[in-house]
């Protein structure tokens, strides 16, 4: 089964706060180790905490291409419903037309009388 974009955003997105969460960590290693070790010590922790930052941000990007794709499905799933909706709507107005002209004209008179403030003052 293939997982679905939302699974997909929640899981880059989830990756990408782990890696965050590792460059922190790698981040105060390299100061602990640059003030208590030599300079090849800050060296690598810095390596690291590049590497996680560059993963971390991969995973964002990653996370983000999948919030895009889900808010597309999102968009795509809204747009049948409507589809279907306006379909029913000329299904029922194609067998019963005097019936939805009468609702069209006592919608249409109720809205008036709202949008004139309810009534002659």
């Amino acid at each position: 089964m293939n997982p679905t974009a939302s699974e997909n955003f929640k899981s880059n997105l989830g990756e990408a706060g782990t890696h965050l969460k590792d460059a922190a960590s790698h981040a105060g290693e390299a100061v602990r180790n640059a003030a208590s070790a030599a300079g090849e010590e800050a060296r690598v922790g810095r390596a690291q905490m590049k590497a996680d930052l560059a993963d971390g941000a991969l995973a964002g990007i990653a996370a983000l291409e999948q919030g895009g794709a889900a808010a597309r499905e999102q968009v795509d799933a809204l747009l049948d419903k409507g589809h279907d909706l306006l379909d029913s709507a000329a299904d029922l107005i194609r067998e019963r037309p005097l019936a939805s002209f009468g609702v069209a004209f006592a919608a249409g008179f109720i809205i008036a009388k709202l949008a004139r403030g309810g009534g002659d003052k």
